[in-house]
């Protein structure tokens, strides 16, 4: 069942803070740091949750930090630990941490059932079409038709950009074994990673990601900006 309004731990260091806003209305989840050394998205939600980032209609869930050990550790995962995103929909029986922690986190996806899920990235490469894999400074999602809350997104980011570098784009590039495409087939939610780009400092990204998150949300329907 959902879970109720306030902070859940589903490890010492792991809160999960949920919201209920006062109006009915869709369900968001906002997730950063299943990748340890990706650490912008998880300062730009902790930076929002200090501000009291709130729904204005249906329910928000925000996660900062999905993998706390391998964000401690500044790295994609663990030492001699595995993928966290790589691991869904997880077995709450298994010996590895990861594949616990991904079956707890898919159980919540099955029990709230979000209109949306958008998982904070980061990547060493920028965008460029004739360079694949590059991630940086993208929305990225794994469905045939793209959803139309991306281009609107993407729309008000660009009109809003500091440097022509920072340039949204859409990508559309599935991974069948990524926790977002895992959620979205076992959901049918829209899923969304956000992908910034290293090349621009600590601080912007953050600013970035931030701007993203809170777009989103006001799209969705969740939080006015």
């Amino acid at each position: 069942m959902p879970l109720a309004p306030g902070i859940h731990y589903f490890s010492p260091t792991l809160p999960v803070f949920v919201f209920d806003a006062p109006k009915p209305g869709p369900v968001a989840i906002i997730e950063a740091g299943i990748h340890g050394d990706e650490i912008a998205g998880v300062h730009a939600l902790q930076e929002l949750l200090e501000e009291e980032i709130r729904p204005d209609c249906g329910r928000l869930l925000v996660i900062p930090v999905m993998n706390p050990p391998a964000y401690r550790a500044r790295e994609r995962f663990v030492s001699g630990g595995l993928d966290l995103n790589r691991q869904f929909p997880g077995d709450a029986t298994a010996p590895e941490r990861e594949r616990r922690l991904a079956r707890r986190f898919m159980d919540l996806m099955l029990d709230e059932k979000p209109a949306l899920l958008v998982t904070l990235h980061e990547s060493k490469k920028k965008y460029d079409p004739a360079v694949v894999p590059s991630f940086g400074q993208t929305i990225v999602y794994g469905v045939d038709e793209r959803p139309p809350i991306v281009d609107r997104a993407i729309a008000r980011l660009n009109g809003n950009l500091m440097d022509e570098a920072e340039r949204w784009a859409p990508l559309c590039y599935p991974v069948a074994t990524s926790s977002t495409e895992v959620i979205v087939d076992a959901v049918g939610c829209i899923g969304l990673c956000i992908e910034t780009w290293m090349g621009f400092s600590e601080r912007r990204r953050i600013d970035m990601q931030r701007e993203v998150v809170k777009i989103l949300l006001d799209e969705i329907g969740v939080r006015r900006s």
